[in-house]
């Protein structure tokens, strides 16, 4: 009885002893799993994933490929804010920069008449020289500006291939923009017309290598027809077009078929090319073409919105004012219609006509018609050749006969007419036995007390003339544009409201920073002879001499997108300032960002070299490089 009180004590015992292990344990791995989930949460709001954490009673195990120095100094004081620095067992290793992945290689040339910019990192490999070389045979004398790093890894598969095929593009294209990547190739560029862009785009096509992709986008713009301009003549000798234009395949369709149809033999044609004052523009020209028909001739000319038509002088003034009329209504808002009938000849049995007259007439883009009576050989000569060094040799029809009965005087009359015709921008001259008349629009105010003045002194004080001008605004061209410090303005309005974005050490505009190109392009319209200069801007951070180099680049950028939009550029300079001129705190980020812009200025003797403005309007990117450059 003993012995078993004594088992049973001793089991009590043994079993208490367990239990008390046992919850010790329990109450450890509680601890521990505390602990590392509290460090893992610290690690990880602060972006340090790939550091591992694990228990081992007190202790704290931490592992993890470190990509530096400092990210495993930091790694470590993160975890020693929460346990004990003792407590802390250091597994973490720095990588070995051998063991990095490769990084992506890419290589950007951009070549505008005589100046080629390379930038980009390729593989050691690849050779600076190389490239270099290669870029110096396409043109010896062009202006290279190189930006190229190397990094020392293996070539990736398909870089050779199209290194050498967007080299062999380069050659090829003078106003480009050539991107290269691994088995790809993008390229962006201009040509002189369409024949040139299909022949350039057939070699380019044949000559790509299987391994790596090409996208082409080549533009060959039409060329700027300024007036925007379309004359069509139907008479004794036929219908005939003296010049014709057209924005589109289709408007040229349109428009000569309603041509065919007022006479015109089949094989005319029409210039296409950019300038239409409307996309309308082959919606009228059919229109005042049909209407050419109905009045069963006479000449009809455009000249960018303003429409002028000469009816035959037989034609029926009612019939005149209702096919008018007709056109009139039947025109987009945006043309405007000055149409002539010329006073109808009286027959007396005779074909003579019994109140001889002169009639000139002058369209909005200055073509001259010349009909009517001069009084001998002589006179018609002298008035041709006045009316030719008067208009333009290329721009007078002259369909004068001769009448010896005129009076003396008459081609005086007439040379005066003319030289006071030559002041109104479209108009009319008439000259009766009786009485002269000039009638028309001009783009001067002084312009009506000219020709008062000039018809007082040509024909005397006693003369019977009569004049109706009007003076339109709209067509003082000079009064209407802008001056160079407000084409300057108007553009710094546009950088400032919203900022070219390039993409980090590239000289490619991304964003919204091709919509700010177009913006700028547009206020060059009225502009595009202003001397200007746009200037590249960087921060200080990063070499001064990489800075300086892609402060250029990126100017040269600014300056290719607005020629690929058919801005003039004759009279843009491209200049890089670097981190010379700054306009903000260099040590502040929001100082920095306010010192990477792009900035347009006037180009004067009277003006000083930039300095420093108060004006942000560029904003590129952080680069990522380690010199951190921008």
């Amino acid at each position: 009885m003993q012995r078993l009180a004594l088992f049973i004590g001793a089991l009590i015992i043994m079993i208490a002893a367990a239990g008390s292990y046992l919850g010790a344990n329990l109450m450890a791995q509680y601890i521990e799993r505390g602990t590392a989930q509290k460090v893992a949460v610290a690690l990880n709001g602060e972006g340090l994933d790939w550091v591992s954490v694990r228990t081992d009673g007190l202790f704290v195990l931490v592992s993890g490929p470190a990509p530096d120095e400092a990210s495993r100094f930091r790694s470590l004081n993160i975890v020693k804010s929460v346990v004990n620095d003792k407590r802390v067992v250091d597994g973490i290793n720095v990588v070995d920069p051998d063991d990095l992945r490769p990084p992506q290689f890419s290589l950007e040339l951009l070549r505008n008449g005589d100046g080629i910019s390379i930038i980009g990192l390729i593989p050691d490999a690849t050779g600076r020289a190389f490239v270099l070389d290669s870029i110096k045979s396409i043109d010896h004398k062009a202006s290279v500006t190189d930006m190229l790093e190397t990094a020392d890894f293996a070539e990736p598969e398909g870089w050779t291939a199209a290194v050498d095929y967007g080299l062999s593009a380069l050659r090829a294209l003078p106003r480009s923009k050539i991107s290269i990547m691994p088995k790809g190739v993008t390229i962006t560029a201009i040509t002189d017309s369409q024949d040139e862009k299909q022949r350039i785009e057939q070699q380019l096509t044949a000559d790509t290598p299987p391994e790596i992709t090409v996208t082409m986008q080549i533009n060959a713009p039409r060329p700027v027809i300024t007036p925007f301009s379309l004359r069509l003549i139907r008479d004794e000798a036929g219908t005939r077009f003296d010049s014709c234009s057209a924005d589109t395949e289709t408007t040229v369709v349109r428009i000569l078929d309603a041509a065919r149809m007022a006479g015109l033999p089949d094989g005319g044609t029409c210039d296409i090319g950019l300038g239409a004052p409307t996309p309308r523009w082959g919606e009228a020209a059919e229109t005042a073409i049909r209407a050419v028909a109905e009045l069963g001739g006479g000449s009809l000319t455009f000249s960018d919105a303003d429409i002028t038509i000469v009816a035959p002088a037989t034609t029926n003034q009612r019939d005149f004012d209702r096919i008018i009329f007709n056109l009139e209504q039947s025109l987009p808002d945006v043309f405007s219609v000055h149409a002539v009938l010329p006073p109808r000849p009286v027959m007396d049995g005779s074909d003579e006509v019994e109140a001889p007259e002169f009639l000139a007439t002058k369209s909005p883009e200055g073509l001259v018609q010349l009909t009517g009576r001069l009084r001998d050989v002589r006179a018609q000569i002298s008035v041709h050749n006045f009316a030719q060094a008067q208009f333009g040799g290329d721009k007078v029809h002259d369909t004068t006969r001769i009448d010896p009965s005129l009076p003396d005087g008459w081609p005086l009359r007439v040379l005066a007419g003319l030289e006071a015709l030559g002041k109104l921008r479209n108009g009319s001259l008439l000259v009766e036995l009786d009485m002269l008349e000039v009638r028309g629009d001009a783009d001067r105010p002084e312009v009506r007390t000219e020709i008062t003045q000039l018809l007082g002194e040509r024909l005397g004080d006693a003369s019977h003339f009569r004049i109706a001008i009007t003076y339109r605004e709209a067509l003082n061209q000079a009064a209407q544009l802008p001056t160079p410090d407000e084409c300057v303005a108007a553009i710094n309005d546009i950088l400032a409201q919203k900022q070219i974005v390039f993409a980090p050490s590239s000289t490619r505009i991304e964003g919204d920073g091709l919509d700010v190109i177009e913006h700028i392009a547009e206020a060059m319209t009225d502009c595009s002879e202003v001397p200007m200069e746009i200037g590249g801007h960087t921060d200080s951070q990063g070499r001064e001499s990489m800075n300086q180099t892609l402060s250029q680049a990126r100017a040269e950028a600014v300056l290719d997108g607005l020629l690929s939009l058919e801005v003039l550029t004759t009279f843009l300079t491209a200049k890089g300032y670097g981190e010379s001129t700054p306009i903000a705190d260099n040590d502040t980020e929001e100082g920095r960002r306010a010192n990477r812009r792009i900035e347009f200025r006037l180009i004067s003797s009277d003006i000083a070299p930039p300095a420093a403005s108060a004006e942000t309007v560029g904003e590129p990117e952080q680069s990522e490089n380690d010199d951190g450059q921008n």
